[in-house]
């Protein structure tokens, strides 16, 4: 997906894919409208901020009010573009901020100091982690205490006020801290810009009293402020492109595989592009389904070692040649460290560098100029697609289930299935739901997110919140235990406050069941919920929201048909209820390779 922040003329893509930075082309951050003059008002920082905000293309920004942010929070309001969206607690807002990135390419929430902060770090740092642009913005002390012995309610009771500043110093790629206002619009601009240049998360915290001070560089419509591209070195970017075709050309049966890194890279239309060429089987790692096409005609599954869907981890592992672009090599992606790959048979691409087998890398070369220059290089060769038609076999069908027998979960997805199209977006939770929505095969259009590098249990209630908000013509599926419904259950709310028309499955079966799999004990064991019943106090009779509890497939059907019926524009809340033990054989694999991966013992000394 070739993604832009807004070309030279327009602000905002028709698929909301902004925030990106085209590689050929400096690019400006808003429209071609002639500047503006406006009165003191509007001239304050706050304003300022909201507008950039706004140019950017984010129109929601996901709050918690303290009393450190309640001025800026006004004039946040007070921007006719933007959107505040109150979440019950920062640690749902900063997931819903990640959600909406995915989605938009850029995503913000506002918090009050260090104790809305500290709250805040932990969605932050996922963020990070998926290199997604989020503006983190925190209501600072008033700037007049700066310097002083003074100590402040929401610190940690002593006068150093950086306690926070260095908690987001590793999880953030710039920190703005504006105590004054005649470089806030400089702090405001640089952090703004390096988020989205760098796809990671930026601090940004602004002094209390500074929020509503008119202030002359504020007295304008911001000029537009320009992102330099950012280019690969012309001879490493040739010398590259010539030693991978020269590696893959002499190759009997390469395979290319797409990672998560596509997307910060901007690179996915030019992955499709070298797929179309060069003829090779296509697979994504799990982290990167949804990146990448699965109606593309070289489309072979998922690579995911030896819990990979069927026959693609055969065709992967005995290539002579594997092109990896943006992976990322973790314990869990890895299943424990067990994929059986070799170094000296792989090309290695990530944004900016290429490393081909056990000889040279390749720095300053992007990955997007890199595949397509590539892809005009590479000489026709669909071997391995070839042999994978040969030895594929259709997926089977689950058994099927008697009258009113209880509900399994291989039934619950086949049903799924069924549900997605375009219209459609699917959020999968960490666990068990993980390894179930690899296997949903998605049409064109469907939207895939999870949370693999992470991996925080009850991301999915935020990030659905946030990524709903920001695609509202997409109907959300969410995928959820119960485990890690009960981290973050609270935002439910929100969704229903602000009209949303997700229909979360929440499966019901008694613990953590992930955990199960890797480590059995009592602690993973789970206080049972009546969930439906909570959701229903939450919606109180306000707003649109519908839920039910099924124990059997009639019960599904039936279910599913009132969600996509009369309750289509409601806030659907659908309790699953399954055998504890009822889980997939990939998951079973896979937690027996981590549980090794994690024990094994300290080397001799």
């Amino acid at each position: 997906m070739d993604t832009k922040i807004g070309s030279l003329d327009v602000c905002k893509a028709d698929n909301h894919d902004v925030g990106c930075l085209p590689n050929s082309a400096s690019c400006t951050v808003q429209n071609s409208v002639p500047s503006t003059t406006f009165n003191t008002a509007d001239a304050t920082l706050g304003r300022h901020l909201a507008r950039r905000l706004v140019q950017i293309g984010v129109t929601d920004v996901f709050s918690v009010p303290g009393d450190f942010n309640l001025t800026l929070l006004d004039h946040l309001i007070a921007e006719p573009g933007l959107t505040n969206i109150g979440c019950c607690n920062e640690l749902n807002a900063g997931y819903a901020a990640d959600g909406y990135a995915r989605s938009r390419g850029v995503g913000a929430c506002a918090v009050t100091f260090t104790v809305g902060g500290l709250s805040v770090l932990n969605a932050i740092a996922g963020a990070y982690s998926e290199n997604l642009p989020v503006i983190c913005i925190v209501g600072g002390p008033n700037s007049n205490d700066y310097g002083t012995n003074r100590i402040l309610h929401h610190t940690i009771g002593v006068p150093d006020f950086s306690q926070e500043l260095r908690c987001f110093q590793t999880v953030t790629c710039f920190q703005a801290v504006v105590n004054n206002l005649e470089d806030a619009h400089e702090l405001i601009d640089t952090a703004i810009s390096t988020a989205l240049k760098e796809s990671k998360p930026v601090y940004i915290s602004i002094g209390c009293n500074l929020a509503g001070i008119p202030h002359p560089t504020f007295s304008r419509d911001p000029v537009p402020f320009s992102l330099s591209p950012k280019l690969s070195n012309k001879m490493g970017l040739e010398a590259a492109v010539e030693a991978a075709a020269e590696f893959l050309n002499k190759a009997v049966k390469p395979v290319m595989v797409g990672g998560p890194k596509l997307r910060a890279a901007h690179a996915g239309d030019a992955f499709v592009e070298l797929a179309d060429a060069s003829g090779f089987a296509l697979a994504v790692m799990p982290s990167a389904k949804g990146q990448v096409p699965e109606h593309h005609p070289h489309f072979i599954g998922t690579y995911w070692g030896a819990v990979s869907t069927a026959f693609c981890a055969e065709i992967v592992e005995s290539a002579d040649a594997y092109l990896f672009a943006g992976p990322i090599f973790n314990d869990y992606s890895s299943v424990g460290y067990s994929l059986l790959l070799k170094k000296e048979k792989a090309i290695i691409l990530q944004p900016d560098r290429v490393t081909i087998g056990n000889g040279p890398t390749f720095g300053c070369v992007l990955m997007k100029d890199f595949l397509l220059g590539l892809a005009k290089k590479l000489k026709h060769n669909n071997t391995a697609h070839e042999n994978y038609r040969r030895i594929f076999v259709p997926d089977g069908h689950p058994l099927k289930a008697a009258p009113r027998e209880p509900l399994r979960v291989n039934v619950l997805f086949q049903h799924i299935q069924n549900m997605l199209s375009a219209e459609t977006a699917v959020i999968a939770e960490t666990g068990d739901s993980w390894f179930n929505c690899q296997k949903l095969k998605l049409p064109p259009g469907c939207g895939y997110e999870f949370q693999m590098q992470y991996g925080s249990i009850g991301w999915s209630v935020g990030a659905t919140l946030g990524y709903a908000q920001a695609v509202p013509e997409k109907r959300v599926l969410s995928f959820i235990g119960g485990g890690s419904f009960q981290v973050t259950a609270q935002d439910v709310s929100t969704m229903i406050r602000n009209g949303q028309r997700t229909i979360i499955f929440l499966i019901n079966n008694g613990g953590y069941t992930i955990e199960v799999e890797i480590h059995d004990g009592p602690y993973n064991v789970i206080k049972n919920w009546n969930y439906t019943g909570l959701v229903d106090a939450i919606h109180n009779g306000e707003g649109k929201c519908w839920t039910t509890k099924v124990r059997c497939e009639e019960e599904l059907i039936e279910a599913i048909e009132t969600a996509n019926g009369p309750k289509k524009d409601s806030l659907c809340f659908i309790e699953v209820i399954v055998h504890k033990d009822d889980t997939s054989k990939e998951l079973l694999e896979w937690g027996s390779r981590v549980s090794a991966a994690n024990s094994r013992p300290p080397n001799p000394q």
